[in-house]
């Protein structure tokens, strides 16, 4: 009896062992591919956003509209008008956002990012 348990507690010992292994690789795989992702979804979020903005702003279409046009892989962009400023702000959920902001003559540019 006693070597029974002694055996069912060492195999929920190489349960824990398994999933800590797990939950390191997947954060050093985090830490790895964190620069990557997150200067894609930047550059992806600035894309969306001057698209967006200049569907908006120069071709006077409604932003609903304008998010058809998407391409495939910014299906995770959301875009955000305010109507006051002529801007449009796309984000990437905890990543990443980017505004464009329609100036007259010059169409839809970007705004500085601070980060």
């Amino acid at each position: 009896m006693a070597i029974a348990k002694n055996r069912s507690a060492g195999g929920s010992r190489k349960w824990v062992t398994l999933l800590l292994l797990i939950v390191l690789v997947l954060a050093a795989a985090i830490v790895w591919f964190r620069a990557p992702i997150t200067g894609y979804s930047s550059a992806g979020a600035a894309y969306a956003a001057r698209v967006g903005c200049s569907c908006r702003f120069v071709a006077g279409r409604d932003l609903e509209s304008c998010e058809t046009d998407r391409i495939t892989g910014m299906e995770l962009v959301t875009l955000v008008e305010d109507t006051d400023a002529k801007s449009v702000t796309a984000r990437f959920p905890l990543i990443a956002s980017a505004t464009a902001t329609y100036r007259e003559g010059y169409g839809c540019v970007l705004e500085r990012w601070e980060g």
